[in-house]
């Protein structure tokens, strides 16, 4: 059992480098040689111990770096369809558009056109505050996570997250109660992006210990958050920040604690499209 277990770890770890080459060259996929050699896997061998561990094949793993990004580029950037398209590494924009659809559910010129899938069509006054989101005060309890540090832009906190939960695979931590939770340290209009810090994590029980660049952070029991869930992708949650700081926050009466905001993701992004992906949105309170 031991050595299952050493080995589970080692396969793990080995992944775990194959996924940071992926989201280290999102727009220039490696090939299945270049990925299986930083694994240290034979390719004939490489893929099935990938999608055992990883629960996706290294392409989807790399498309969907790659459309996130795109997204972003399409809500943040005035780039045209077809430079968005060459910046994410497809060959054409058609090909592009196929499988951006495939995955969004409408073509890239639209979703930019609607300002994302998760608010209706945007109104032609482009006021902000128009757009309104439920935001329930509650409790949040200490939670205590194994997490990875992600520096730069916060949409990059993904590839954080897929090394993260393949070293939690590979050492049997991962199951139905498991909670995924980012921790954003820095303000990203304040801070450059190349200074940004976050953390990627999940939960974990108290016997289990930190290991290379994974390190267990205890997170505070909360009296008070201001929890916003928000449905769609996470290329669109920029906008709900927005409105969370600038409009309810102001109008409350209420006072942020001296603590980061945090993620709670609620279900798997490998699984479900974009537009039913669910994120809460949790603004410590004083009080």
């Amino acid at each position: 059992m031991a050595a299952r277990a050493r080995t589970g770890r080692d396969y793990a770890t080995r992944i775990a480098r194959a996924m940071a080459l992926i989201a280290a060259r999102p727009a220039d996929p490696p090939t299945l040689e270049e990925l299986a050699d930083a694994a240290a896997f034979s390719p004939f061998h490489f893929h099935r111990v990938y999608r055992e561990i990883a629960g996706e094949t290294p392409a989807e793993t790399a498309a969907r770096a790659r459309l996130t990004g795109a997204a972003v580029a399409l809500l943040k950037g005035a780039s045209k369809v077809a430079e968005v398209a060459r910046q994410a590494g497809y060959g054409s924009q058609a090909a592009f558009t196929r499988a951006f659809r495939a995955v969004y559910g409408i073509p890239p010129a639209a979703y930019r056109a609607r300002g994302g899938l998760g608010f209706p069509v945007r109104p032609s006054s482009g006021d902000e505050e128009s757009i309104m989101f439920e935001v329930e005060i509650r409790p949040f309890p200490a939670l205590r996570l194994a997490a990875l540090r992600h520096a730069g832009p916060y949409e990059g906190i993904g590839a954080a997250f897929d090394r993260l939960m393949a070293w939690g695979g590979g050492r049997g931590l991962v199951g139905p109660g498991t909670r995924c939770v980012a921790l954003y340290l820095d303000d990203p209009r304040s801070v450059p992006d190349a200074a940004l810090r976050s953390d990627a994590g999940f939960t974990v029980p108290d016997q289990v210990a930190g290991e290379g660049e994974v390190r267990i952070v205890a997170t505070p029991a909360f009296a008070r958050v201001a929890a916003l869930r928000f449905k769609g992708p996470y290329a669109e949650l920029e906008r709900a920040y927005s409105w969370l700081y600038g409009s309810w926050l102001p109008g409350s009466g209420e006072e942020p604690a001296d603590a980061p905001v945090m993620e709670e993701y609620l279900n798997d992004c490998r699984s479900l499209p974009p537009a039913e992906w669910l994120t809460d949105i949790l603004l410590p309170l004083k009080g």
